[in-house]
């Protein structure tokens, strides 16, 4: 039986992903380092590296890329500022979840940047808690963030379903359920990654929809 839906931020919850992509290449591309999107899905949403370890490559040293690192979220916290799209699908799905299920949010993304996203939208009252990258050590696809949500929500992972859209984060979700010992950890995946959030929606109540038996309005 599902007690729990565990839910990534980025790219399920808000489009989000074109802008830190949008702000890491900038960054890297004033030291002369070019950053495709390519390369940045293999980096951030497989292996859950950082785009910045080519200029770790190229020479140049960890106070400079953490220099570099704090220009691109500052670029970032800017672009949220400017433009914020939560996707389709979600306000409904959330809404007819809510008091129906236990929901929470299980992201990569610092808190500065989560509360940023979610200041001016009203989601954040559907979720029992959020966890965010300050709150665990290690980051997807490590097992852990997943791990101190089945924790903090008390269950098995074989009662919760991880609604993620990387390889890293399914990844994360799957470790985290064989190390539990219960390989039935299920998965409702909306997109596959980063290209289809810059040009396409994702109808993602459909997708969680289907699993609940609900059709959001």
């Amino acid at each position: 039986m599902v007690e729990a839906i565990l839910w990534d931020n980025d790219g399920v919850l808000v489009d989000t992903e074109c802008f830190f992509f949008e702000s890491t290449r900038t960054i890297l591309a004033t030291i002369g380092i070019e950053l495709s999107l390519e390369q940045f899905l293999d980096f951030s949403m497989r292996q859950g590296r950082s785009g910045f370890e080519l200029a770790i490559e190229s020479g140049w040293d960890k106070q400079q890329v953490a220099n570099l690192k704090r220009q691109r979220d500052a670029l970032y916290s800017e672009m949220l500022h400017t433009e914020m799209r939560v996707l389709p699908g979600v306000v409904e799905t959330l809404k007819a979840l809510h008091g129906r299920i236990r929901m929470a949010v299980v992201t990569s993304s610092q808190r500065q940047h989560f509360d940023l996203i979610h200041a001016n939208i009203d989601l954040t009252g559907y979720f029992e808690f959020v966890l965010a990258r300050e709150d665990y050590a290690k980051t997807k696809p490590s097992p852990e963030p997943y791990l101190l949500a089945l924790e903090r929500l008390g269950t098995k992972a074989e009662n919760c379903v991880a609604v993620e859209d990387s390889e890293r984060g399914l990844a994360a979700a799957r470790a985290a359920d064989s190390k539990r010992n219960h390989p039935q950890l299920q998965f409702s995946r909306s997109h596959r990654h980063i290209a289809a959030s810059c040009g396409r929606s994702r109808r993602l109540g459909r997708i969680v929809g289907r699993k609940f038996g609900f059709q959001p309005s």
